[in-house]
């Protein structure tokens, strides 16, 4: 009897761990383009940490964030990427958003809609709700999702424990 429980202990382990594996993201190179047209991709800054914030123009909880965001961005080894959906057929409200609510980061046009099925987004990874962040490492790895606000001493922090864990290896 302990041999079988064994045997199917074993078995919902193995296939507990098959289907994480499965379902881990990958991690794409994406390729958006900013409201001035460049190309802007994720192995552009290998060796830096990235965060993609996907915002709507009319979303409060966005603007919220945005201070923060900046101040993010100010540092030598970080980036952030300010992906605009759900704004519509106009282009131009993307710029004009970023410019009113004092974006200092890239302001990228991705689509006028998350339910298109060619929305850059996509690249990425799910986007349920406005603000939702994307850290990756480094090494160009999603590191961690960050549904809602995003909170400047937790990024840090789980900054801190990453490099800890890399300088060992």
């Amino acid at each position: 009897m302990l041999r079988y429980l064994k045997l199917l202990l074993g078995g919902v382990l193995c296939a507990a761990w098959i289907s994480s594996a499965l379902a881990a993201p990958k991690t794409i190179n994406f390729q958006f383009t900013d409201v001035n047209g460049k190309s802007v991709r994720l192995s552009d800054y290998k060796g830096q940490w990235v965060l993609v914030n996907f915002w709507a123009p009319w979303c409060p909880l966005c603007w919220e964030e945005v201070p923060e965001l900046n101040e993010l961005n100010k540092r030598r080894d970080f980036v952030v990427i300010g992906v605009a959906l759900d704004y519509g057929p106009e282009v131009s409200i993307v710029s004009e958003t970023a410019q009113r609510h004092n974006l200092n980061f890239e302001a990228i046009v991705a689509g006028g809609s998350r339910r298109n099925p060619d929305s850059p987004f996509r690249q990425v990874g799910p986007v349920d709700f406005y603000p939702t962040s994307y850290l990756y490492d480094p090494n160009g790895e999603i590191a961690m999702f960050i549904p809602g606000l995003i909170k400047v001493k937790r990024i840090h922090a789980f900054m801190d424990t990453w490099r800890q864990i890399h300088s060992v290896k």
